[in-house]
């Protein structure tokens, strides 16, 4: 699950790097562009928080995972003594 968390929030960073991007050249200015340049701003940043935190689940959930599998193993080894 940690891998999938991990590729979510690459998915999400790589979106806000874009909508930053977007807001600061001149695609947002023009005519017709949808919104304007605090909103590409804000959704930019909005998705680097999401994309921060679904990071961190990850990593939490990786850490989780590990001590899980690590205490199984323990537990192995104290029985076949």
């Amino acid at each position: 699950m940690g891998r999938n968390l991990y590729i979510l929030a690459g998915s999400l960073i790589l979106f806000a790097v874009i909508s930053c991007g977007i807001a600061y050249t001149n695609i947002a200015r023009q005519p017709g562009s949808p919104g304007d340049i605090a909103l590409w701003r804000t959704m930019g940043l909005g998705f680097l928080v999401v994309g921060l935190v679904v990071a961190l689940a990850g990593i939490l959930s990786s850490l989780f995972e590990q001590a899980e599998r690590r205490a199984e193993d323990a537990r192995r080894a104290s029985r076949k003594r």
